[in-house]
């Protein structure tokens, strides 16, 4: 018999805000020893009263937009019960009668063709602390606890291993681009929901779920584990198949049991009545929407029209930062393929020789926008360019004055290049002996002179043809 795989997911996403959506602690990312973001409101201190973040509500809601949710214009918070060591309250903040957004759509293109996955809803939600394990004790560090969540629910749409992946590198993608969340290790987590059918079955099977999925690789390998073992259960009758929460180990590929699936009920949801209910207006809706980024599909289809490849569409895709940049640059009157190239290629460069990545640059889009407009100009070849974008992006100079003070921009012609020629083939006797041997390699160290004595200032191909054209005459 033929099976049908079955899967839904939840994504826990956190957003990227100066504070915690209760209080005004920093963000995890802030946090630099254990619990030293932590104040008696996020670690449940009696009495103290949570603040809504109006910045996770604008975040929650530009989510939404970006995959086809309704906003809902009243939006309530609710309490989640459960005792764990690393919820100080007992109980999470989070929503279930009423979720900022609901009923969206995303539609994903893979092996198997186009097919659109259902966003059920977007709710707001606070994240729990981190328990650390080491000898005879665990250690609770509440950096964590109140950092803003979102979770996106999906229906039970996908059919793939191949199609949640997509799925999930289309949001870090969205989300990143948007100024959402980065999406970094530990920012994005999800949680799988599994069930097996026989081909054609409306009803769907027993449902396994298994938590806190961070790494993409390990998600594909969790989901194809576990559609075998539901097939093997239900055509060898292999074990008895039940409803509950599962964990991935990474070591021997398998999933294990962790407890039975708990159900709304277990959770004894009530209103929070400490959180008064948020009204979203048409004035602030509309701003939200204003700042709405392009949808990523758009942006990577504008790219393509541009010329950039899908290895850099995929770069500044994945990093709001370096897109921003790119942005600002091109609407400078930039060329967008020639701008991409001087981002990802040659700043790269510069960045990887100091053991740097391209999430650490710092050069502005006015500095490197100059830089290419003398280019592109004339004024300087692209040898002198880049020798004033290391300088920019090492010591942050201004690159127009230092054109100037080096002389980078100065006009030279053939005649000055040929004068510069002949001065070098006359000062390096053993290097045009050696091509005159057939040493063809001489010629590289003849042009580098060449170069070095022009100070970056002659164009590339000139000097090359002049030199060329010179050494086959003696």
């Amino acid at each position: 018999m033929k099976y049908e795989l079955v899967i839904g997911l939840e994504t826990h996403v956190e957003l990227d805000t100066k504070s915690k959506i209760f209080c005004s602690c920093g963000g995890h990312s802030e946090a630099k020893e254990p619990n030293d973001c932590v104040c008696p409101a996020c670690s449940g201190m009696p009495g103290m009263l949570p603040v809504m973040n109006k910045k996770v509500v604008e975040l929650a809601v530009t989510a939404g937009l970006m995959l086809n949710c309704n906003i809902n214009r009243y939006t309530t918070f609710d309490k989640k019960n459960y005792y764990y060591p690393d919820l100080p309250c007992a109980y999470q903040i989070t929503q279930l009668n009423h979720p900022i957004c609901t009923d969206g759509l995303v539609t994903l293109k893979t092996s198997m063709g186009e097919r659109g996955i259902r966003i059920k809803q977007i709710h707001m939600e606070e994240d729990a602390g981190k328990l650390v394990h080491g000898g005879k004790y665990s250690y609770v560090d509440f950096n964590r606890t109140s950092v803003p969540l979102i979770e996106i629910v999906t229906q039970p749409d996908f059919r793939s291993a191949e199609e949640v992946v997509t799925y999930l590198n289309k949001l870090k993608s969205m989300f990143r681009s948007g100024g959402i969340s980065e999406c970094e290790e530990g920012a994005m987590r999800c949680d799988v929901n599994i069930s097996v059918r026989p081909e054609g079955s409306e009803e769907f099977g027993v449902r396994t779920e298994i938590k806190n999925m961070a790494s993409f690789e390990a998600i594909e390998k969790a989901i194809n584990y576990e559609f075998q073992r539901h097939v093997d259960a239900l055509e060898y009758e292999t074990e008895e198949l039940v409803q509950e929460t599962r964990r991935f180990d990474d070591a021997s590929g398998k999933t294990f049991a962790m407890r039975n699936k708990e159900t709304e009920a277990d959770y004894r949801y009530f209103p929070d009545a400490n959180l008064m209910p948020i009204i979203i207006d048409d004035e602030w809706l509309e701003q939200i929407k204003a700042n709405k980024p392009v949808a990523v599909d758009e942006k990577a289809d504008e790219y393509r029209a541009a010329g950039i490849s899908e290895k850099e569409i995929d770069m500044l895709l994945s990093n709001n930062k370096l897109m921003k940049l790119h942005n600002d640059v091109v609407s400078m009157g930039c060329n967008s393929k020639d701008a991409a190239a001087w981002i990802l290629t040659d700043c790269a460069g510069i960045l990887r020789k100091d053991g740097k990545s391209l999430n650490e640059l710092t050069v502005t889009a006015e500095k490197l926008g100059a830089i290419i407009k003398m280019v592109d100009s004339g004024k300087i070849n692209r040898n002198a360019g880049k020798k004033i974008l290391i300088a920019v992006v090492e010591e942050d100079v201004d690159p127009v004055e230092y054109c100037s003070k080096l002389g980078l921009d100065r006009k030279v012609d053939e005649s000055m290049i040929s004068e510069v020629i002949d001065k070098v083939i006359e000062g390096n006797p053993q290097a045009v002996a050696d091509f005159k041997s057939g040493k063809t390699k001489a010629a590289q160290a003849l042009f580098g002179a060449c170069m070095k004595e022009l100070k970056g200032a002659g164009d590339p191909g000139t000097i090359k043809s002049v030199l060329d054209e010179k050494l086959n005459t003696l």
